[in-house]
């Protein structure tokens, strides 16, 4: 492949590199990675409500990784209030597993910027080779993906192994008992799952772009034409 196709597609590779690591710096601090209902089940159970009259005791919850609001309805108007999982919620929530989804969260940002630098420099450059071969290319992009899938799988399981949203709902109540009534994934989780395919769409790129896959074997080639990748 000439210099020149390769160097678009690198520069397209960084570009979705770059890409992924706004969109995942962004979304890791948005409330917005769940949306459901919370049904007030001792207030419905005192009047015996059923069918419509079921509204007057849902109220809604969304929640992120940091933070998140709840409006609870109990048949007398609504209670908004804001909560934050650190300090608050730490004795309610799988605080080792919440944790270490932001760990991967970070290392998703972290990684995509490496990878968005290695990208455009050997696309615009001649950078210094560090290892021999074409690991140093898909190994960025191998972390990213993994760990954005892990991020979207660890946080799944949080909300429905540990039914996250019937913690949060039932946070510091004494007289009330509520019940998610209706839960779905939101924006933010649907934007981590963008970021996994936008990593895997590198891979492709990578292999056009004339990369061969590190566990494939290659002929030696003489010359400098392997110094013209950053690994």
């Amino acid at each position: 492949m000439s210099s020149g196709n390769r160097r678009v597609f690198f520069s397209v590779s960084g570009v979705l590199g770059l890409c992924c690591a706004l969109t995942a710096a962004v979304v890791t601090g948005l409330p917005l990675w769940i949306r459901g209902t919370a049904l007030c089940r001792t207030g419905a159970e005192l009047v015996n409500a059923t069918g419509p009259e079921l509204d007057k005791f849902l109220g809604e919850l969304s929640y992120g990784l940091f933070t998140g609001q709840r409006l609870k309805q109990c048949g007398l108007g609504g209670r908004a209030s804001r909560f934050y999982f650190f300090p608050e919620l730490q004795s309610v929530v799988p605080t080792a597993l919440h944790v270490t989804i932001i760990f991967f969260c970070g290392v998703v940002i972290l990684f995509s910027s490496v990878a968005t630098g290695f990208f455009f420099v050997n696309a615009f450059g001649r950078p210094y080779e560090m290892l021999q071969g074409p690991m140093g290319l898909y190994l960025w992009t191998f972390i990213c993906c993994v760990s954005s899938g892990l991020v979207m799988t660890l946080f799944a399981s949080e909300v429905k192994l540990y039914h996250l949203s019937d913690r949060i709902s039932n946070f510091n109540e004494v007289h009330f008992v509520f019940q998610t009534h209706s839960e779905s994934y939101d924006r933010c989780f649907w934007l981590f799952f963008l970021v996994f395919l936008l990593h895997g769409i590198n891979f492709l790129l990578i292999r056009l772009a004339g990369v061969q896959f590190p566990f494939r074997e290659t002929k030696e080639s003489d010359g400098s034409g392997g110094a013209d990748l950053m690994y």
